[in-house]
């Protein structure tokens, strides 16, 4: 008979795909957990992980059983939640992966907040590539995502919650400030400072202006930048520009944010989202923390009808 335990077993095995691991998420020995694994094959009659491969992965038959164990794990804690909802209890944890330029912006404005009002909630917030966040959703290592969308996967739900507005930072010395009227194909210039590969605005940034890279020979060195911060910071020193988003201007100083532009001929936004399983059980969690950011925002980042959405996938 198969118990919701050995189902347990399996989740965690394709998660970290590695017995050990597994057994140490699960607070057991590696012998009981391959035992049990052992005797689910047994009774179901089918190899459910092909061990002869390194890392650890699913047969095709495995994978399918795997899946449609996450799905009756995350019900049945539904069924846990419903009771706290009954009785009022607003409690758990809540593992959110953000992207980096939203990080160091977005969070002051609500994660004390959230924590505050609902103390009994255990936040672990980890800065994530978008990727990296879509697999650890898909692999139940974290609970949801602040990401920027549309992401068109399946099993995803997205939840929008602001639009803002991606805005020129430009050396002060730049010729873009002399200009009455800016338009996107003065951005696809040699000149512009791009994050690294592997960040969804760096994309956004290509999608907007059809820019190719080229090899860059108006920058004085190629740099392959993490951060936006620090794009900024070699902009000021060295010259060029770049395009940061709309939120990176909050709090900014009187001297920085005279290096911001805006665009004449199209108000380009990005729509950032909380993306979750389509079968997660924690929406309770996820609908307050919706609400919180919701009220730590500006009321015109709340106007998604204010611009144009610049896809990034």
């Amino acid at each position: 008979m198969i118990t919701l335990t050995q189902l347990e077993y399996i989740v965690a095995v394709d998660t970290y795909r590695h017995f050990g691991k597994a057994a140490e998420s699960c607070f057991i020995t590696q012998p009981t957990l391959s035992m049990q694994i052992k005797k689910l094959e047994e009774d179901l009659e089918v190899i459910i992980f092909d061990r002869s491969k390194q890392p650890l992965i699913p047969t095709d038959v495995g994978a399918r059983i795997i899946e449609q164990s996450r799905i009756l794990l995350k019900e049945t804690e539904k069924i846990n939640n419903i009771i706290r909802e009954h009785k009022n209890l607003i409690s758990g944890e809540l593992k959110i992966g953000i992207i980096p330029t939203l990080a160091p912006y977005l969070l002051p404005l609500f994660i004390g907040n959230y924590k505050r009002k609902y103390p009994n909630i255990q936040i672990k917030v980890e800065e994530l590539t978008t990727e990296n966040i879509i697999d650890r959703l898909q692999r139940d290592l974290i609970d949801v995502g602040i990401l920027v969308t549309p992401l068109h996967e399946e099993r995803i739900n997205e939840k929008p919650i602001f639009y803002e507005g991606m805005m020129i930072y430009a050396h002060q010395d730049h010729s873009l400030h002399t200009k009455e009227k800016i338009t996107v194909k003065d951005i696809a210039t040699p000149e512009i400072w791009l994050l690294s590969d592997g960040h969804c605005f760096r994309h956004q940034v290509i999608n907007l202006c059809s820019y190719q890279g080229g090899n860059n020979e108006k920058l004085p060195f190629h740099f392959e930048a993490g951060s936006l911060e620090t794009l900024m910071n070699i902009i000021d020193k060295e010259g060029g520009l770049t395009l940061i988003p709309e939120l990176a201007t909050v709090g900014m100083s009187e001297n920085r944010f005279d290096n911001v532009l805006k665009f004449s001929d199209i108000n380009p936004l990005r729509e950032v989202s909380l993306v979750y399983s389509r079968h997660f059980a924690k929406s309770k969690l996820i609908e307050l923390l919706w609400k919180e950011i919701i009220a730590s925002m500006p009321e015109k980042l709340l106007q998604k009808e204010r611009g144009t959405i610049v896809e990034w996938r």
